[in-house]
């Protein structure tokens, strides 16, 4: 019985504090938008982390490709479509974010025919490991 009593005295001080933090003027928290257990990650004693940015007038795309470690992408603006072998396409909108798996052969594409598509792309591999391998 004492030990029930603890836990919801718990659990209500965990959610009187979530209360007032999320409520808190000028304290910003950040949003979620995606989470995914990776395998494949760098293993070595240093990482290199790259961020960067890509824009893809109408009708652009990437070359055919392959990753040696996962990519995060992240659309600022536009649609961006990611065919991967072997798997159905992945288009993704303005705010929504995606994981490349390494070691699959893709294209990126912007399929507008008027609309820029703008992305934010995030990289974490063994020093000097090139972002991309194209596959021929």
């Amino acid at each position: 019985m004492l030990g029930s009593m603890r836990a919801v005295v718990l659990v209500l001080n965990v959610l009187v504090v979530s209360i007032c933090v999320a409520q808190e003027p000028g304290v910003t928290k950040p949003e979620l938008i995606v989470e995914e257990l990776l395998r494949g990650m760098p293993t070595g004693e240093q990482k290199e982390i790259r961020i960067m940015r890509a824009t893809f007038r109408p009708g652009d795309r990437t070359v055919f490709h392959t990753h040696r470690f996962p990519v995060a992408v992240y659309v600022l603006e536009g649609t961006f479509t990611l065919e991967l072998e072997g798997r159905a396409p992945k288009v993704l909108k303005a705010g929504e974010g995606f994981v490349e798996p390494q070691q699959v052969k893709m294209t990126g594409f912007n399929r507008s025919a008027t609309d820029t598509l703008r992305v934010v792309i995030f990289y974490v591999g063994d020093p000097g490991t090139p972002f991309l391998d194209p596959v021929h």
